[in-house]
């Protein structure tokens, strides 16, 4: 089935590439939307469809190419890890692009397929992160941040092998080659891909976004020292698991006990002490008062909740 994808595929890049755009569009100050937003402190979001995320290939792509949220997460946590077909879908987005902001597509988040459990597992699992950047998306999410040594391996292994530091994070485990196909999604050369595609705020004009998942009681132990580790660009506090962590079986939705309260407090706190954004679920009837405590990145069902977020935004 797979074969039917390229045709269709090798289409929309070049159309995406080569033609000329028509009328005026607006002109984005950055290539990833969600570092645009979150850099003037504005909440973004992102639509929560299944288990919290989106997934497919070309087709899915295409549709999603205009959707209301800012950031799209693409789930391989749970889902199956298919880099092929993540190339697809960001070959769709650009295909059908760009999106209403102007930009070539909306910001596109993966979520990893593996725990930062250890600092040997991030390093024995490197190559998934080369290989999901290398499809073009703009950042990456990594689950169970549960030690220092983990997350700074988790920064090293989005950079290039020329980057290092500062302190205490070690040279970059990228290779060249992956830059060619995520250079034609971005709409940039090569080299200003390898030169823009370094983790924000760590370097200020990269165009990577990474993200932490601190969702158990031994992630929550350190969360004061990852939030902190240069690269990181937001967390999350995962209340399905930090609920299964503390004994709480199926308790993803609030109202929540007192221990998944604090839980979530000390996350919130962690970020805010850090500089980074935090990210948690908003609803209709929630939305103001996340944004008033301090969440940057809404997970939102609806486009009516994100409008109604954003016209509190505006007010402030």
């Amino acid at each position: 089935m797979r074969k039917l994808f390229v045709i269709p595929v090798i289409a929309g890049l070049l159309y995406a590439w080569l033609a000329p755009s028509s009328g005026a569009q607006p002109k984005p100050r950055r290539i990833n939307r969600a570092i645009e937003m979150l850099q003037q402190d504005q909440t973004i979001y992102y639509f929560t469809e299944g288990r919290g995320g989106s997934q497919g290939g070309y087709k899915e792509g295409l549709a999603l190419a205009k959707t209301w949220a800012e950031m799209i997460i693409y789930e391989m946590e749970f889902g199956a890890y298919d880099p092929t077909e993540l190339r697809e879908f960001m070959a769709g987005l650009v295909a059908a692009g760009p999106t209403p902001s102007g930009h070539r597509t909306p910001a596109v988040q993966v979520v990893l397929p593996f725990g930062g459990y250890d600092e040997a597992t991030v390093r024995a699992n490197h190559w998934i992160v080369q290989q999901v950047l290398a499809a073009g998306v703009h950042g990456v999410t990594m689950n169970h941040a549960r030690t220092p040594g983990a997350v700074r391996a988790f920064v090293e292994t989005a950079r290039f092998a020329h980057r290092k530091g500062p302190e205490p994070i070690g040279e970059g485990m990228r290779g060249n080659g992956g830059q060619l196909n995520a250079s034609r999604i971005w709409g940039v050369t090569p080299g200003e891909y390898i030169r823009k595609a370094d983790p924000w705020p760590l370097n200020p004009e990269g165009e990577l976004l990474l993200g932490l998942k601190i969702e158990d009681k031994y992630a929550l132990d350190v969360s004061e020292l990852t939030a902190k580790t240069p690269g990181i660009g937001y967390a999350e506090w995962g209340p399905g698991d930090m609920g299964l962590s503390f004994g709480f079986p199926e308790l993803h939705d609030p109202p929540y006990p007192e221990v998944l309260q604090k839980a979530r407090a000390r996350v919130l706190a962690a970020c805010k002490a850090a500089g980074i954004a935090f990210l948690d679920v908003v609803k209709e009837n929630n939305v103001e008062d996340r944004i008033r405590e301090g969440v940057r990145i809404g997970a939102a069902s609806s486009k009516a909740i994100a409008d109604k977020g954003r016209t509190f935004s505006r007010g402030r």
